[in-house]
């Protein structure tokens, strides 16, 4: 079979990660008690991300507004990558740096919650979010790949994926997002 040992080269390291995912419980609880607490004082859950990760961050809203697994009244969450005419308003007219930021500066009221999500942790347009979003007083929560990176120095909380590839880093990273809603469903409705 032609890539065999790429292709188990590949499911082995996701394995792994996954593994080491286990681990990361705590983590994803404490994240999950920050977004409760948020969502207990009415405040919203805003996420951003580019590429993939925008992807997730709509993903991650969807199980917040729609549901995860249970089928009650929709929790408060915001995927700031999804209207087309704000992003490339914002892009054209200011810079794509603040397409995020713009937004944030719009919507976003102090006691909210936003996760940026960004696998390098160096994405300017997220930095700048995070920047933005800490001088109003939102939490900002980052989810990284496991490298060094300028997101999690400014972050009040990072939790970082056991990898370096990129499509593995986001396995972990909606894996995580999803037991968080899960996690926010059970607080919220589970009687």
């Amino acid at each position: 079979m032609k890539y065999k040992r790429e292709i188990q080269e590949y499911l082995q390291e996701s394995a792994e990660a996954f593994e080491n995912l286990k681990n990361q419980s705590n983590e994803i609880s404490d994240i999950s008690e920050k977004i409760i607490s948020a969502l207990r004082a009415k405040k919203k859950l805003l996420i951003c991300g580019n590429g993939g990760s925008a992807a997730d961050s709509q993903h991650i809203a969807a199980e917040f507004v729609g549901r995860f697994e249970i089928d009650d009244v929709p929790l408060p969450a915001i995927a700031l990558t999804t209207d087309t005419s704000i992003i490339t308003a914002i892009g054209n007219d200011y810079s794509f740096n603040e397409i995020f930021s713009r937004q944030i500066k719009a919507i976003g009221n102090p006691g909210d919650v936003l996760i940026c999500i960004s696998t390098s942790g160096n994405s300017r347009n997220i930095i700048e979010a995070s920047k933005l979003a800490k001088s109003i007083g939102i939490k900002v929560i980052c989810f990284t790949g496991n490298n060094k990176n300028e997101l999690e120095k400014i972050s009040d909380y990072c939790f970082k994926a056991n990898s370096q590839v990129t499509g593995i880093i986001q396995q972990i990273h909606i894996t995580a997002g999803q037991l968080i809603a899960k996690i926010c469903e059970l607080e919220f409705y589970s009687n």
